[in-house]
This record gives structure tokens, sequence and C-alpha cells, in this order.
């Protein structure tokens, strides 16, 4: 009895023993379950914030994908900014192909200088022509040649003043000085700084290594001629700009140029025989209203989607051309189809309207227009179904600020439908602005706002006659000696 007593007595103490390190491995394995539920807590709060950051990072890589994919050809910047495929800049050419051959195309009367156009030029007595004979000139038969060459050296002319019938020698204005230079000079010094694209310190260079060292021309020089002629122009540019009041559709845009290490703006004004330059500091409603030609016009402006100029004129033109290229970025980032179906089916309206045009028609008929009309917004309600489904976001955003774009606007960028006189796109008026930005590029920025309107007024001259096809250097001495140019 006692021995099964104290059995008994040891298997109750070792299983308060076991008991006992049951409860201590029980509490140890709380702590640690604790420990790796709050662990999971965490790691489940980082695994969501990494989520949200990595879903972050790739709408931002998304959108700086398409910030690099931007050129030319899918928005509105230049093509001096192009970098597609890692060639250079200005190498990219986003149009499509015809499938024509290179070169002068069927039709075309090319511009090679034949020998009937050569004869023209002595008879009429605009060219000096002069004779050198090779071989025996005393035969009577001969062949003809001629070879077209410019001569230039410097020339100068004394002129000697004499006394009036009153006794009195009476000095014309343009003689005051002693030495003067002649309008040859001052014609050509204008003529490179506007066509030739070149800086004043560059031009005075020229001239000078042109005339062997002994005109002695300075930058000064050349600044006061193309101050005197921009002066001189005045009239002229305003009698351009009544041309332009005149007329029906005119095409506008403007492009950015440096003023002193700040950003400026020249717009331009412009038909197909007229062009117009404005200097202004910003593109604002209340630098627009500055210019008076916006506030007196009663026409159609043609121009980029510049809202501002919303307030002006009487219906506006939007540009065709500059739609196409966000539509074809839409396309490349959302691969979405209807904004490459809407670009077929604005280029199957030029076409369509091109053909009309050829036939002498002033329109599509009525029935036509309404049938574009239909595809159009059959196409943006399209568009908003798919937006829907686009992944990503930013591309999502940019797309629907282009489907309300074009809806909103939809009558500026079908008018051309219209009215033929009202133009498919508003390249007329980039064409215009590139000389803008040659000089920029080329001769630099301006040092003052005089610089900038003085630029302005030369080129409103030299471009509407270059348009006109009228002689530069004649027409430009016509104006430094102040007979107003023949417009």
């Amino acid at each position: 009895m006692g021995r099964s007593s104290d059995y008994g007595n040891g298997m109750y103490q070792q299983l308060m023993e076991i008991m006992g390190r049951l409860e201590t491995v029980e509490k140890d394995s709380r702590e640690q379950i604790n420990t790796l539920n709050n662990r999971i807590d965490t790691l489940e709060k980082e695994n969501h914030a990494l989520k949200e950051e990595n879903s972050l990072l790739k709408e931002d890589n998304l959108r700086l994908k398409s910030i690099l994919n931007n050129d030319s050809s899918n928005t509105s910047r230049p093509p001096s900014t192009d970098q597609k495929g890692g060639k250079p800049a200005n190498t990219f050419n986003g149009r499509t192909k015809t499938g024509r051959s290179a070169g002068g195309q069927k039709g075309h009367s090319g511009t090679t200088l034949t020998k009937s156009a050569v004869e023209e030029k002595i008879a009429s007595g605009r060219c000096r022509h002069e004779i050198k004979t090779v071989g025996n000139a005393s035969g009577k038969e001969y062949v003809k040649k001629y070879v077209i060459d410019l001569q230039t050296e410097p020339v100068i002319t004394e002129i000697r003043i004499y006394a009036g019938g009153d006794g009195i020698i009476h000095i014309p204005a343009e003689y005051r000085s002693d030495v003067t230079y002649g309008a040859n000079v001052k014609a050509l010094a204008v003529s490179l700084y506007s066509e030739g694209v070149m800086s004043n310190d560059r031009i005075a260079s020229f001239l000078n290594a042109a005339g062997s060292g002994e005109l002695e021309l300075s930058e000064g020089s050349v600044y006061g001629f193309c101050k005197r002629f921009a002066e001189a122009s005045e009239t002229s540019v305003l009698h351009l700009e009544n041309r332009l009041l005149g007329q029906k559709v005119v095409a506008t845009d403007a492009t950015a140029v440096t003023v002193n290490g700040e950003q400026n703006y020249i717009r331009n004004l412009s038909i197909e025989d007229t062009v117009v330059y404005h200097a202004l500091d910003s593109k604002s409603i209340e630098a627009l209203k500055k210019l008076d030609f916006l506030n007196r016009y009663r026409g159609i402006l043609v121009h980029d989607h510049e809202t501002a100029l919303y307030h002006f004129g009487t219906d506006h033109a939007e540009c065709n051309v500059h739609i196409i290229r966000y539509l074809r970025k839409n396309t490349e980032e959302t691969r979405n189809q209807w904004s490459g179906e809407m670009t077929a089916l604005l280029c199957e309206m030029n076409r369509r309207r091109k053909e009309f045009m050829e036939q002498g028609k002033t329109s599509l008929t009525d029935e036509m227009i309404k049938g574009y009309k239909e595809k159009y917004f059959s196409l943006l309600e399209k568009g908003q179904g798919e937006n829907k489904k686009t992944a990503h976001k930013y591309a999502r955003q940019d797309e629907k600020a282009l489907l309300n774009r074009m809806e909103k606007y939809s009558h500026n960028h079908l008018l051309f439908l219209h009215d033929f006189s009202v133009p498919f796109d508003d390249n007329i008026s980039e064409r215009d602005l590139r000389k803008a930005k040659n000089r920029q590029k080329m001769a630099g920025g301006f040092r003052k706002e005089s610089g900038q309107k003085m630029y302005c007024s030369i080129m409103s001259i030299i471009e509407t006659l270059k348009k006109r096809k009228m002689g530069l250097i004649e027409n430009i001495k016509r104006l430094l000696t102040g007979t107003p140019a023949i417009f």
C-alpha cells in the first residue's frame, strides 16, 4: 500500500511538471504567435504600401514614356526637337509614303536655267552682257555657251555739291555726313539680316570680305541700316495689314523667341500673298488685345486651338493637321481603334474636298456633309466607350480630353467642309513662322524689345515680297531712299 501511494505521488508530480512545462511552451507559443501576427500585420501594411507605390511608379513610368515618345509627328512640338529612334534632330519624317519615285514628278516644269531664258534676260537689259571668245574669232561659225556670275567690288562715288541760284550750297539730307554708304550696301545688309538669317557682326564681316576689306563696315552700321529700313517700312506694313483686314480667312500662329533672356513671342498673320509679323510679350488675351488688327478683323481666323483667339474674329477654324498628330499619339499609347479611324476619316474628307475644288466647286453637297458629320460623331461615341476600358490613367485622361475637345470644337474642325475658302490646316502660317525660328537658332535672340519689333517690320516686307515674287534688293533700295515698295 505504501509503495502504491509513493508511485502515485511520483506520477502526479511528473504530470504536474509536464503540465507546467506545457503551460510555459503554450505561453511562449502564444507570445510567438502574437509577435508573428504583429509582424504579418506590419508586412501586410508594407506590402499594401509597396503595391500602391508600385502602381504609382508604373503610371509615372508610362507618363514619362509618353513624354519621351513625343515628337513633331504626334504633338505640336517642332521638328528640331525630334529624336526618333536615336536619330539626330530634324531627320525624322512623319509623312506617309506616296509610292512615287524620288525627284521631279510628271508635269513639273523644273527649275533648270535654259539658254532661251538667259537670252531673254540679256534682251531685257537687266543683266550686263559681256562676250568672251575661245578659239579663232575670225571664223563665222561658233557655239554659244553662257556663264552667269556676280561681280563685287567697292565703288566710291564722289558727290560734288555746288551752290544753287541763290549762291548757297544746299546739302541734301542723305549727304549730311562726309562719308555715307550707298543703297546697294544697305540693301544687301538688310537682305542678309532677314533672308540670310545672319547676325549683325557676321553681316559686316561678310560684306567687308566681299568688298576686299575696303568698306570697313561695323556692326553698328549694319544695325543702323536695318533700323532705318524698319522705320521706312511702317507705312507699307500698315498697307499690308489693311489688305489682311479685307480677307475672309486669315491664318495665324505664334512662336517663342528670347528677348534679353526672357521668353517673348512673334505672331504672324498670313494669306497666300501677304504676311505681317507682330512682337508680343505673351499669348494671353490681354496681349492679343494690343493688336489693332485683331480688334478690327471681322472674318475667320485659322489657328492651332489657341482659345484666347476665340475672343476675336467672327468664326474660327482649327488646324486638322495638329489634331491628326494628337490622334496618332493616342493610337500609339492606348491602342484604341477610334483615333486611327478618325484620322482616316479626316484625310478622306480632305481628299474629297480637293477633288471638288479641282472641279471648280466651293463646297461639298449637304448630303455628303451630313454623312461625314454622322461618321465623325459616331467615332467620338466609339472613342468614349473605348476610353472607359483604357488601362493606363494618364493615357485615359489625355484621351478623354482629346475626345471632349473634338466634340466641343467639332464645328471648327469641320468648317473646311462647308466653305472651301477655309483651309484644312494652318500650314501656311507655320511655314511663315519658320523664318523666325531659324533666326532664333542661328543668330540668337534679341537684346531688346525694340530689336524684336524691328525684325517683325523687316520680315513683314521681305516675306511679302517673296510671296509675290517681287525683287528684294530693288524694293529694299526703294524703301531706304524714301519710296514705298510697290505692293
